[in-house]
């Protein structure tokens, strides 16, 4: 059994301490969420496991020789000058030094080709290949790009966008199974449609899976244990995402005042995900009525005091909000917007979804007013305060503190019953303890610095408010804290997302962008409009048999005792086979990274499929002389 042990792990970082001689063991088959705070040192554990980094005093990392680990870093530098299949293969994974090696040799006997030293190495390497099934890695490799949205041509490096060269590094990391997969915010720059293959393809992973992602839905599916770093110490907790707020919630409720904040927190979180794991109705019953009893304890709280809630006062926003008119936008050949309408009245909550490049963000920038648009008409209420939260972070001081950099916008902001918050209470909550107010900026992780960005952006108090992929960059507990804040905000909100859970708890209106300037609105939650999408793509249960029947002639020909029998029992054999084809490919869909077993099931699917064939053959000849 193939295990990582970690004793004793300890990293500082200038006053903060990163890791407190933490201890864990990794299993074979673990699915660990990692998560925390933006800064608490979730990236940095990850490279000290990789040996990027190094654990300070005598901490230490035990493994067996074998042991192989790969990582998908925020950050990763492919070669610019080369294609997307040959930077993927120039990789240094076990099965890529097999292939690189046995294409060496097969030059190297076209320069000698009577060397039976070489002969005998090629012969040896070829089994061990066989043995470990390279030949299907090209196709593996083209395989996952398909499923991640990469083209298969010729295109170098250098002509992706950043979010395409983030899936081309997760494509690199998923070609082979190794002992464990350390996977940072591996949903960033995916659509709806990947993260939901990459759901299904992690679920069946051969190795240990270490991730670290603010993805709550993906987090519950795929995962089977919790990591929490707070402030240095870890916190281990059996389970995927519900088991830990349900947990977290336990332990909380047995801390002292200390923990109220955080005990808010979950407790909001926690509410929620009950209620939306009713309305659903795919849970087990045991769990459902586990949050129905956390139903009493939350009611009998109600009366306590939010210390997280952030009801900031805004000013009044009109009648009149934005509208698009038989908006078009173009850019080169590419249609963004065609013939588009759009009005946004106060109150609207609108998440904007799609595939990558089909110009989300460059809508949001036309109705920020940053982008002119080709033709049509653009309008803009008079009283709208717009704040807009970006992908590409703002310039930010980095010699300033944390303290100064706020009190730019005020020393002081005003919540919705008049009374004053001071910089440092609304540093406090938005999860910046009081040691770190009078920080440098530059000492900042890039998730605190999107986090303080965003904390500016809500103390200017507007009420209209534009959000870019906010849970690129943003922690969990950041995340809860900005949707109780959405929650009471009483201005518009339009988010572009691809994470489904923060969708479903900010937004009640859809607009989804389906490329070439096609697009449709959908009243309800992207929940919502995934299952009927799914439904809608289903393929209709059409029985050929009944087909069939209605071409069949109606001769009355009798059928000898045997064919009656036959008859008798035809058509219940014809759905079974059926049902057993309908069910190897359910199955094939949930095999996503195990090729082997797929090769298997569409063995059994075409052994099927010609019993099927055959049977119906012989219905079609029966039918004749009923």
């Amino acid at each position: 059994m193939q295990e990582l042990k970690a004793e004793g792990l300890t990293k500082t970082y200038g006053e903060k301490i990163l890791l407190n001689n933490i201890s864990f063991l990794i299993h074979e088959k673990d699915r660990i969420g990692l998560i925390g705070t933006n800064g608490t040192g979730k990236s940095t554990l990850l490279k000290i496991l990789t040996g990027q980094d190094t654990s300070e005093n005598k901490g230490s990392i035990q493994t067996s020789p074998d042991y192989k680990i790969a990582m998908l870093s925020q950050e990763t530098i492919f070669p610019e000058d080369k294609d997307v299949l040959s930077a993927i293969l120039a990789g240094d994974s076990p099965k890529i030094k097999l292939l690189k090696e046995y294409e060496k040799l097969l030059l190297d006997l076209e320069e000698s080709p009577e060397d039976t030293q070489l002969q005998e190495k090629l012969l040896k390497l070829q089994e061990e290949m066989n043995a470990k099934d390279v030949w299907q890695l090209e196709a593996k490799v083209k395989g996952i790009l398909t499923q991640l949205n990469i083209p298969l041509n010729k295109q170098k490096i250098k002509e992706l966008s950043g979010g395409q060269k983030k899936r081309v590094a997760l494509a690199q990391v998923l070609v082979e199974d190794f002992d464990l997969l350390l996977l940072d915010e591996p949903t960033n720059h995916l659509d709806i449609e990947a993260i939901t293959w990459l759901e299904n393809y992690l679920k069946n992973y051969q190795g240990s899976l270490l991730m670290v992602t603010h993805d709550r839905y993906f987090l519950d599916r795929v995962t089977n244990r919790i990591f929490e770093l707070d402030q240095g110490n870890l916190l281990e907790i059996k389970g995927n995402y519900e088991s830990y707020l349900l947990q977290k919630d336990a332990l909380n409720e047995s801390l002292s005042v200390k923990a109220q904040k955080d005990k808010q927190l979950y407790k909001q979180e926690l509410s929620w995900m009950r209620a939306g794991v009713q309305a659903r109705g795919t849970k087990q019953q045991a769990r459902i009525n586990r949050f129905n009893e956390l139903e009493k304890t939350l009611k009998e709280n109600q009366g306590q005091k939010e210390e997280l809630s952030m009801d900031l006062a805004t000013t009044r926003l009109g009648k009149k909000v934005l509208q698009l008119k038989d908006a078009n936008y173009q850019i080169e050949n590419k249609i963004i917007l065609k013939d588009f309408n759009l009005l946004v009245q106060a109150s609207d909550r609108l998440g904007i979804v799609g595939d990558n490049g089909v110009g989300k963000t460059t809508l949001l920038n036309i109705l920020a007013g940053k982008l002119p648009l080709t033709s049509g008409i653009y309008d803009i209420g008079e009283t709208v305060k717009l704040a807009f939260y970006t992908q590409e972070l703002e310039s930010i001081p980095e010699d300033k503190r944390m303290i100064s950099y706020l009190q730019e916008i005020a020393e002081e902001v005003e919540n919705k019953e008049g009374q004053k918050i001071s910089v440092p209470e609304m540093l406090e909550r938005f999860l910046f303890p009081r040691f770190m107010h009078g920080t440098l900026i530059a000492k900042l992780s890039g998730g605190e610095k999107r986090r303080l960005y965003l904390l500016k952006l809500l103390m200017s108090q507007p009420n209209v408010l534009f959000l870019d992929e906010p849970t690129n960059d943003l922690d969990i507990a950041t995340l809860t804290v900005l949707e109780d804040y959405l929650k009471e905000f009483p201005g518009s909100v339009i988010a572009v997302s691809h994470d489904r859970y923060f969708l479903d708890k900010t937004v009640t209106k859809l607009l989804i962008l389906k490329g070439q300037g096609n697009y449709e609105y959908y009243y309800g939650t992207i929940s919502d409009y995934l299952l009927k999408e799914k439904e809608e793509k289903a393929p209709e249960k059409t029985s050929p048999v009944k087909k069939v029947l209605a071409e069949k002639p109606k001769e009355k020909v009798k059928l000898t005792y045997m064919e009656k029998k036959e008859w008798e029992t035809i058509e219940e054999e014809i759905e079974k086979l059926e049902n057993i084809s309908q069910e190897i490919k359910e199955k094939m869909k949930t095999m996503g990274s195990d090729f082997l077993a797929l090769e298997e099931l569409q063995k059994d699917l075409e052994t099927n499929e010609a019993h099927l064939e055959e049977k119906m053959n012989r219905w079609e000849y029966l039918s004749q002389f009923v």
